[in-house]
Formats: structure tokens, sequence, C-alpha cells
């Protein structure tokens, strides 16, 4: 049980992992716990660390889209104001 336990331990925290490397960590967690006969202790170990990956692709998610929406936001004003070609 130690081992486990040692063993999510190691694993970095999901909050700097970046996004791509956490959908395809979480993308084997999702297969481990799919295609193994996995003891109880490992699978609420791989069950913790998906749940904290999700997580932490959510936020990133979340914080992308509020980018863009700034982004987009920005990018209204600036198309609404008019385009002076006088001075060229």
């Amino acid at each position: 049980m130690g081992e486990k336990r040692a063993k999510s331990a190691a694993a970095p925290p999901a909050q700097g992992v970046p996004f791509e490397q956490a959908l395809g960590e979480l993308e084997d967690v999702v297969k481990q716990m799919e295609s193994a006969d996995l003891p109880l202790e490992q699978a609420l170990a791989l069950f913790e660390r998906g749940v904290e990956l999700s997580e932490s692709c959510r936020k990133q998610l979340s914080e992308a889209e509020t980018r863009v929406e700034i982004l987009m936001k920005k990018g209204e004003t600036v198309e609404a104001s008019p385009l002076d070609t006088a001075e060229e």
C-alpha cells in the first residue's frame, strides 16, 4: 500500500502540468482503469489522479476561454473604429 501512495506522490501536481500533458495522462489513467483488474487502492489512486488532472484541464480551458473572450472584445472595439485612410 505504501508503494502505491509513493507512486502517486511522485506524480507532479496537476496544476503545474501543461494542458496537453495533463490530457494525455488523463487518457492513460482512463485506459488503465478500463482495461485492468486493479486492486482497490490502485484504482482509488488512479481515480484521484484522474480527478486532479480533469480539474486542471477544466481550469486551463476556462482560463483560455476567458483570454479568448477578452481578445475578441478588444478586437470588436478595434473593428468598430473607422480606418483612417486619408493619411496615406
